[in-house]
């Protein structure tokens, strides 16, 4: 077909409206709830096919308008069926509830490189059979397991032998192992990520653990399979990497780079990286891939052109086409094959393909097309922020191009500057909106990493895979960007926060940075600096004054619990640590607390176990303006991070109207001999003011007390009677106790549990004597983040169930709503 026929109104009229309609159709299909049954989308599967057939067939009879808004339907119809036959088929596939937390006997093969932690390894497995006392089970076809501890003892054939546990397990062995499953299940907390939707993208439909030594199998290694040779290479290479550089910081970064080991990177480095704006550039992103294959494109046009045989048989622009995509692709795989690097791929090769075809679309329909290719691969992409970014940015690029990439070289390096420029403007309402924060020092960082680790330290790091020395250069390379970017990171303001605002404020900031960078008049550009405004200063709103609300944090087992009056904010508890990189501060508390806009006065700990403080350095890092009450025993840590005082019975304050009282340990307490942190739990009480015909509404936050505290309470006779009580050491069988349920006499109780935990909370026995006086209990992993407010003391709102999609875990067994 000549390629002008592709600019008859017709053919272009009708291209946009059906990949409109794929684009709908998919968005609309991720917003179900629940998943249909199989027949109904094969139904409007058919129905679809129907409608486009007699519009292809019939065109000339129907008027444009008509024409296009029914192909428009149909293929939104095809595109929501098709979407939603993935996804049955793929849910069919899930854990079964029975034997979630049962020992299990799987034969499979590792299919990923393992991913190294402070205390263990990850890694997926391909399941081949699955054994439950000695019975054949059916198991999800991939699942992720963890590997904790020192690895004493590994069987290699019947051979047992001490090894580090990252070098024992390989990409492509078959292991035969004792594990133990449960479905996906994340945290879930407002403007948090979704882990079980990147499950859901990653095809991992269980996680769980090996259990060394379980019963009389230990885990055995079957040999070697030879499958997922291109992983086996990453890891030996990865190896390679670490057996080279001494420094484990330079390291991390080189193989981030090029085996995409995002995980070799320390948590100080990537805190790093998010202040100056780069991290884009240590993942494998969309941009990464993008620039990647922009180099190799120039390369090999370069070398293309040195021979003239080859130019008369296909012309350096077509073969840097070819080229550059084909190099990136390899590049992509090597370094992973993440979501990401796959939706950029086949976004260059769409692009690509459409310049060797001679085709000049106009670029709408060009990014159009490219977004919809993804959406063919990933529909689940339209949930994830590198998609938006990844696309708006090249959006951006498109409709702001002035040409200048035709230009000689002073020009070409004028418009890298300029598109640079555009890009950090279109986009900041955008990162704002996803993430909270955006870095002010990111343009400058920019401006020399990007070129830096794109033209030097990644082709350094690449070549030093086949010459070793290349990795000692990347290494000095690296040094010297971290010192720049150190440098940036210590200035003041050098990165802005703000809490999220509606999607409505939100949209309008989107379409501010874009009217911002378009060739546009000024006075529709000063309209875009307008719509930003209410973007960069929103507040949400707070309680009126005499009142407060509540927000108990989903951060598995640990108590994290954020109240809030008019114009102060207390934190109870900081949740658990997860590893030593990994904690409920950095990973939950602190992005909560960003997109809230809340800035905690006090940091009050009831004990020091560890699912209780685990997240408190981190909040105490980032907010240096809180003070810190708790009952920590005198050489703990947290006392030299943060000099406070320590919780008393007694200590009452005000804020807004809204009283404060401390109701445990007293004073003696402390100094009793051989008790136990649980026993000292600072315990809270907090009500509001009383409302105009209404009792003044309270909430109980007990810690990990337990019985022997809960009477001793009652008798001293302290004020316990409260709307809200959460519940005493997460609902253990040594807490809970019927006198003290009746002293306290709550409406709602919430317990913060893990889902699944060890320790089985919350446990039977306490909570049938909640059950037997009415008092409505909820827990996180059914719940999800919890709500409360004084001003409606008998609601509490789960997160979990504010927006359900087919994908979040619900509990078929223990389901409480």
């Amino acid at each position: 077909m000549h390629p002008a026929t592709w600019h008859r109104p017709a053919a272009a009229g009708g291209l946009l409206p059906a990949l409109s309609g794929w684009a709908g159709g998919t968005a609309l299909q991720l917003t179900q709830p629940a998943l249909w049954p199989w027949w109904t989308y094969a139904l409007a599967l058919a129905v679809g096919a129907g409608v486009v057939t007699v519009i292809a067939h019939s065109s000339r009879g129907m008027r444009a308008l008509v024409r296009h808004g029914c192909l428009l339907l149909a293929v939104a119809a095809l595109a929501f069926a098709s979407v939603g036959l993935r996804a049955v088929a793929f849910q069919a596939r899930s854990m079964p509830a029975a034997l979630e937390g049962r020992d299990l006997l799987v034969t499979g093969v590792v299919a990923t490189m393992p991913q190294r932690g402070s205390n263990g390894i990850r890694f997926q497995l391909l399941v081949e059979s699955a054994l439950a006392d000695a019975l054949p089970v059916r198991v999800p076809p991939r699942i992720q397991l963890g590997w904790y501890g020192t690895a004493g003892g590994l069987a290699l054939g019947g051979e047992t032998r001490p090894e580090p546990r990252e070098e024992a397990v390989w990409a492509g062995e078959r292991w035969r192992m004792v594990v133990r499953l449960k479905a996906p299940h994340g945290n879930s907390n407002p403007h948090g990520f979704d882990y079980e939707l990147w499950l859901w993208e990653h095809s991992v439909q269980a996680t769980g653990y090996v259990r060394e030594g379980a019963g009389r199998f230990v885990p055995l290694r079957l040999g070697q399979t030879g499958r997922h040779p291109v992983e086996w290479l990453r890891q030996s290479v990865r190896q390679r990497i670490d057996a080279r550089l001494p420094n484990a910081a330079q390291a991390g970064w080189i193989s981030a780079l090029v085996t995409g080991d995002q995980n070799a990177i320390d948590r100080a480095d990537w805190d790093l990286f998010r202040a100056t704006g780069v991290s884009h550039l240590m993942s494998i992103s969309g941009l990464h891939v993008t620039m990647f294959a922009w180099l190799a494109a120039t390369l090999t046009a370069a070398a293309w052109r040195r021979s003239r045989r080859l130019c008369l048989r296909l012309p350096a622009q077509h073969a840097a086409l070819i080229g550059g995509p084909a190099l990136a692709l390899a590049y992509a795989v090597f370094s992973g094959w993440g979501v990401p690097s796959q939706r950029t791929i086949v976004m260059l090769l769409v692009i690509c393909l459409l310049r060797l075809s001679g085709r000049t679309w106009p670029w709408p329909m060009v990014w159009l097309l490219a977004a919809v290719a993804v959406l063919l691969t990933d529909p689940w992409a339209l949930l994830q922020a590198g998609f938006w970014l990844s696309f708006i940015a090249v959006g951006v690029l498109f409709a702001s191009d002035d040409g200048a990439a035709q230009a000689p070289l002073w020009g070409r390096l004028r418009a890298l500057l300029r598109e640079q420029w555009v890009i950090t403007l279109a986009l900041t309402p955008l990162v704002l909106l996803l993430f909270g924060q955006v870095s002010l020092v990111g343009f400058a960082a920019n401006l020399v990493a990007i070129p830096w680790v794109t033209l030097l330290v990644t082709p350094l790091a690449v070549l030093g895979v086949v010459v070793a020395p290349g990795w000692d250069l990347a290494a000095l390379a690296i040094a010297a960007l971290a010192g720049y970017l150190g440098w940036l990171a210590q200035l003041p303001y050098a990165t802005v926060s703000v809490a999220a605002a509606p999607w409505g404020v939100a949209a309008a900031g989107v379409l501010a940075g874009l009217l911002v960078v378009m060739r546009l008049p000024a006075p529709l550009r000063l309209a875009g600096v307008a719509l930003a405004i209410p973007v960069l200063f929103w507040q949400p709103p707070r309680p009126v004054a005499g009142q407060f609300d509540l927000l108990a944090a989903d951060v598995g087992q640990g108590n994290a619990v954020l109240l809030r009056t008019a114009r102060h904010a207390l934190l109870y508890d900081a949740g658990p640590r997860y590893s030593r990189d990994s904690d409920a501060g950095h990973r939950v508390l602190l992005p909560l607390l960003r997109a809230l806009g809340v800035a905690p006065d006090l940091l009050l700990l009831s004990h020091g176990d560890s699912d209780h403080v685990g997240g408190a350095a981190s909040v105490l890092a980032m907010h240096p303006g809180a003070e810190l009450l708790a009952s920590l025993e005198p050489e703990h840590g947290l006392w030299a991070l943060r000099p406070g005082r320590r919780c008393e019975a007694g200590q009452r304050w005000h804020w807004d109207g809204v009283e404060f009282t401390v109701l445990h340990p007293q004073p003696s307490d402390y100094r009793t001999p051989g008790s136990k942190p649980n026993a000292l739990s600072c315990v809270l009480r907090v009500r509001a003011a009383a409302a105009a015909g209404q009792p003044a509404a309270a909430a109980l936050l007990a810690g990990d007390i337990e019985s022997a505290q809960e009477l001793r309470l009652v008798s001293q006779g302290a004020d316990l009677g409260a709307d809200l009580l959460l519940v005493p050491h997460h609902g253990s069988k040594t807490s809970s106790s019927a006198v003290f349920l009746d002293a306290v006499g709550p409406r709602v109780a919430l317990v913060q549990s893990g889902y699944r935990n060890r320790f089985g909370h919350p446990a039977a026995a306490p909570m049938a004597r909640y059950a037997e006086r009415g008092i409505a209990v909820f827990d996180s992993p059914h719940c999800g983040a919890m709500v409360w407010r004084s001003d409606e003391p008998a609601v509490v709102s789960c997160h979990r169930l504010a927006r359900p999609r087919y994908w979040q875990h619900r509990d078929p067994v223990r389901s409480r709503f």
